[in-house]
């Protein structure tokens, strides 16, 4: 260590003895072990314990309460208050703080040197602890000063100002459906999204939905696919955007023509900024490294999903940690990760299985597996449900109690299993919104495709005409409640896609 980095830690110490006010400031920027000296370490240490105690700052009592655990004299104090103490203490405190990180950046790379020559170690652990290193290191170097009001104010207006001009204009990322882009005003950046429903009912098919409306406006979209390959996502993909069956697209039972259309489709999306990465293991830091490798390759990437949070893996994951602390960590980092990029996240969610005990089976917020936490550091959360999935299940369960009893006594009648519509509701449930209303959204699923779409006019015009509603504008008020049954005997009146 430099004797004058020693000298100018003397000098900070010094100004703290002989003006105990300036300590909280100082406090903000740098720590104890901020300092190279162990008596120095000491001093700081002793300065803190004493302030926290609401007591008087004086080198009689910092030499006191550092005897409690090294060997120090007063003239040990007094040696380092002999240090004149200068006007311009910030300066030294921000010489002090660089000293430390770059002390700390050395102490990596011996790290890095040791590592890389264990025959023992992962080359994907290591790097995992030197970004998490890093990433700690890079936290300590932020400015976490207070703004004035008249700073506050003035972003504050600007960005109303920046707001009014684009009247009209969605101010964050289209979602792809109308009356959710309406209430969120698009997911904006610094957000967390979470989107959460029971298996099967279609999370994976909505963020693709979503994905495929973002990137033909000319954005750029990361997925992080944990459970699914990305071959299986890209089928999805090119069955939802060419309209041709998902079935046929998986079995390759096309004729020429739709071949053809899905050959176009596919050439299509090969010059949209659409990244997957399916590895099925990611850690936070991974998550942050290979976004920040993706951001500084494409600047048009404008929004992260990830199928999903409860597949990732905490850095306490291996240890005995209890699962709901280490969601947690992982949705504050996520939402800590989008403020950094400045983008929105989106993450997928399971449920918990109580949901199914209840007659309405409508997800609510205390749903959410594992962790409120998540409930806390999300901005935005949507439920997705599906009533029709409810009924293929009650009728298939029905059958197989027909089929038991049909055993015993011949002459119970099976009934056929229910067939839901091709064109089916689903609904958006907006639980939470931390710059708006909440409520619920009806949108419509095509399971020929996997596709999630806003309800188109005619059909909403079909719905409102059974359900003895009126349309009036883009709102559809009710004027006798009714049921809207989406049984097979309607679905050939439904448009096709």
């Amino acid at each position: 260590m430099q004797d004058l980095d020693i000298k100018i830690e003397r000098v900070v110490l010094s100004a703290i003895l002989f003006s105990p006010d300036k300590f909280d400031e100082i406090c903000d920027i740098i720590k104890a072990d901020d300092f190279s000296l162990p008596l120095h370490v000491a001093m700081f240490k002793a300065c803190e314990s004493l302030r926290k105690g609401d007591i008087t700052i004086t080198p009689e009592l910092v030499c006191n309460e550092m005897s409690k655990s090294i060997q120090v004299t007063l003239d040990d104090i007094v040696y380092i208050a002999s240090e004149s103490p200068i006007a311009d203490i910030d300066s030294y405190v921000d010489i002090i703080k660089n000293s430390s990180i770059k002390r700390r950046l050395f102490s990596l790379a011996s790290f890095i040197r040791d590592e890389s020559l264990k025959e023992q170690s992962k080359a994907i652990d290591v790097l995992e602890e030197i970004e998490k290193r890093v990433y700690t290191l890079s936290l300590q170097d932020s400015n976490s000063d207070f703004k004035t009001s008249q700073e506050v104010i003035e972003s504050t207006l600007q960005k109303i100002k920046d707001n009014k001009s684009k009247v009209g204009i969605l101010k964050g990322i289209d979602t792809g459906f109308r009356e959710l882009n309406y209430v969120t005003t698009g997911f904006n950046v610094g957000e967390l999204i979470i989107i959460g429903a029971r298996p099967s009912m279609g999370k994976t098919a909505l963020i693709l939905s979503m994905a495929l409306k973002i990137v033909s406006s000319g954005k750029g979209v990361a997925i992080f696919s944990l459970e699914m390959p990305a071959e299986q996502l890209m089928t999805r993909m090119l069955s939802a955007k060419s309209r041709i069956p998902l079935q046929n697209v998986r079995s390759g039972n096309m004729d020429d023509n739709e071949f053809s259309k899905l050959t176009m489709i596919a050439q299509e999306l090969c010059e949209k900024n659409l990244y997957i990465n399916d590895s099925s293991y990611l850690t936070l830091s991974a998550l942050r490294t290979n976004l920040r490798k993706l951001k500084a390759k494409d600047t048009s990437i404008s929004i992260v999903m990830i199928d999903y949070l409860q597949l990732m893996a905490g850095v306490n994951s291996a240890n005995s940690v209890a699962r709901h602390e280490i969601i947690a960590e992982i949705s504050r980092g996520l939402k800590n990760l989008a403020r950094e990029l400045n983008i929105p996240i989106v993450a997928l969610s399971q449920l918990n299985r109580s949901l199914e005990s209840r007659d309405d089976k409508r997800p609510i917020l205390s749903d959410l597996r594992e962790s409120g936490s998540i409930e806390q550091d999300a901005d935005v959360i949507i439920f997705l449900y599906r009533d029709e999935v409810y009924k293929v299940r009650e009728s298939r369960q029905r059958i197989a109690n027909q089929k038991k009893q049909n055993k015993q006594d011949s002459n119970i009648k099976i009934d056929d299993i229910y067939i839901p519509p091709q064109i089916e509701k689903a609904e958006l449930i907006l639980a939470k919104n931390r710059n708006g209303e909440t409520k619920h959204i009806d949108i419509q699923y095509n399971g020929k495709f996997t596709l999630f779409e806003d309800i188109d006019e005619e059909r909403d015009t079909s719905m409102a005409a059974h359900n003895h509603t009126k349309i009036i504008g883009n709102e559809i008020q009710t004027i006798q409640l009714g049921n809207f049954d989406l049984g097979t005997n309607q679905d050939d009146e439904l448009p096709r896609f």
